[in-house]
């Protein structure tokens, strides 16, 4: 691999570098300890085997969408726009993660999460008018942080105050 082919496939390095560290990131942070297993959870919760496979299908989803709306995309404003609303969504993801998990503060990553499901809503319809399966491909990633969004409200509710 040469620099030729780094600066040649830009969208792709991007999807790759933002991907693997928001997954390391929230890893990081996510520290499944006794405290987590003394929380009460509702019967619904999906069992924890299934988020390592859910969040890594996510991020090749992710990933995929951002490669076809950036070679899809109209102009210049259109990519930056992506780009930068991809670096919101990790960070907001990274932040939630560290709040709920590293900071045992459910109730604060409650908050937070009205924002990171914001920016998956964001880089869902952001290239919407020039890549339809880009959009698609994020459905999974809003459907699945609606989910962690109802997850921590139970939570909240069945063992605050924090």
């Amino acid at each position: 691999m040469n620099l030729e082919w780094l600066l040649d496939n830009k969208p792709i390095m991007f999807a790759v570098v933002w991907g693997v560290v928001v997954a390391i990131g929230g890893a990081w942070a996510t520290e499944i300890g006794e405290w987590y297993k003394n929380l009460k959870q509702p019967a619904w919760k999906p069992p924890d085997w299934l988020f390592g496979p859910m969040w890594t299908t996510i991020f090749i989803c992710a990933g995929i969408a951002f490669v076809k709306a950036y070679d899809r995309a109209p102009d210049d404003e259109a990519i930056l726009i992506l780009v930068i609303l991809f670096i919101i969504n990790g960070l907001f993801n990274l932040i939630w993660s560290f709040l709920y998990f590293r900071m045992r503060r459910p109730d604060w990553a409650l908050i937070e999460a009205i924002g990171l499901w914001l920016s998956v809503l964001a880089i869902m319809i952001a290239p919407l008018s020039y890549s339809p399966i880009s959009s698609w491909l994020i459905a999974p990633y809003l459907i699945w942080v609606s989910i962690a969004m109802c997850l921590n409200w139970t939570n909240v509710k069945a063992n605050g105050p924090f």
